[in-house]
């Protein structure tokens, strides 16, 4: 039997020729296969896209950020000398000393908790809206400290649409938190007219005070008179009463040349604080009701008309008809609190007495 020749792998020629065996490394002897592996690297197109999907995803938060801010639902923090307190004529005249200290307490023990409301002025300005207490005891608190604490407020932006929309803002807010007199309401209700806001007193009333009962705002309406007569000589107007300026307003009204008197009287008589200015507007409306201002001719046409059922113009508002056993009064100016002012005055009155 012949035998068997052993054969051996073919050994390829165009190899030997042009590739050079490769030295064994201590790598390749530690890899369990003798290959050392090559290090992966991403694919060029891979790479691209990653890097769009990650700019992708900033644009996005970047958009999201910027809705937020012109949305106002971001809080800035902006530094106080930013903000222009003047933007609106304020409807708040005066801060009460003790309601601002006990807001700078506040804002010292927690901080500031509520954003005041801004909208952007363009150079890194912004205008008030809302908040002028909170912003006025951060002025203070950072005035004291002496090392540059509180000087930034945290706001919202806000873009009203008309600026009618930026004085309702700010009306709201203060009703809601601290609530005006009715002078500061009536004189933003002037105010805003006269600025253009609104195209008069009643479209400014209607338009700030919209929300409020008929009666609250008949009685605003009431102290807009006041505020034409007596703007310019008071020095403490924030601090008459509701009873006190529509018993002004009634005086005025029946007697228009007392208006003068007063204005003369308050001219002269310069208030040093607001307890001494109601104390002589008290002092002018007894005396108005101890004189009277039915006297002379005035008085002798009402009685002359009262007797023929002829209707009497008492003021302008108000009208008097009378007949047998019974007095009519009409007019705009017949309010709810006139009526409850004149039955009360009825049940003190005497019979028989003036």
């Amino acid at each position: 039997m012949a035998k068997r020749k052993r054969l051996t792998p073919a050994e390829n020629a165009a190899l030997d020729t042009n590739m050079a065996a490769a030295p064994e490394t201590k790598a390749m002897a530690a890899h369990p296969f003798g290959v050392q592996p090559v290090a992966t690297r991403r694919p060029p197109i891979a790479q691209v896209a990653g890097d769009a999907a990650a700019q992708a995803a900033l644009d996005e938060v970047a958009d999201e950020l910027r809705a937020a801010k012109t949305s106002g639902r971001m809080v800035l923090e902006l530094r106080l000398d930013a903000v222009d307190a003047t933007y609106l004529v304020r409807d708040r005249l005066v801060a009460d000393e003790d309601e601002l200290s006990v807001l700078m307490a506040s804002l010292t023990a927690r901080g500031q908790q509520t954003p005041i409301e801004v909208v952007e002025l363009g150079q890194g300005k912004y205008g008030l809206i809302s908040g002028w207490r909170r912003l006025t005891a951060l002025a203070r608190l950072h005035a004291a400290d002496g090392q540059g604490g509180y000087g930034t407020v945290q706001a919202l932006l806000r873009r009203p649409e008309a600026a009618s929309d930026a004085y309702l803002a700010m009306v709201e807010e203060n009703e809601i938190r601290v609530g005006l007199s009715f002078y500061e309401r009536a004189r933003i209700v002037a105010r805003a007219a006269e600025q253009g806001v609104y195209p008069d007193q009643a479209a400014a009333l209607k338009g700030l005070f919209g929300s409020v009962s008929r009666s609250k705002r008949s009685k605003i309406g009431s102290f807009l008179k006041l505020y034409a007569a007596l703007d310019d000589r008071l020095q403490y107007p924030s601090a008459i009463s509701e009873r006190l300026g529509l018993a002004l307003v009634r005086a005025l009204g029946v007697d228009p040349g007392q208006g003068d008197q007063l204005r003369e009287r308050m001219r002269r008589n310069v208030a040093e604080t607001a307890e001494m200015e109601m104390a002589a507007l008290e002092r002018f409306l007894d005396q108005s009701r101890n004189t009277g201002p039915l006297t002379g001719a005035l008085e002798t046409v009402i009685i002359e008309r009262v007797t023929k059922n002829q209707p009497v113009k008492l003021s302008p508002g108000i009208s008097l008809v009378s007949g047998k056993g019974r007095v009519v009064l009409s007019g705009k100016e017949v309010t709810p609190e006139l009526v409850t002012e004149l039955s009360a005055w009825l049940r003190r009155r005497p019979l028989g007495g003036p």
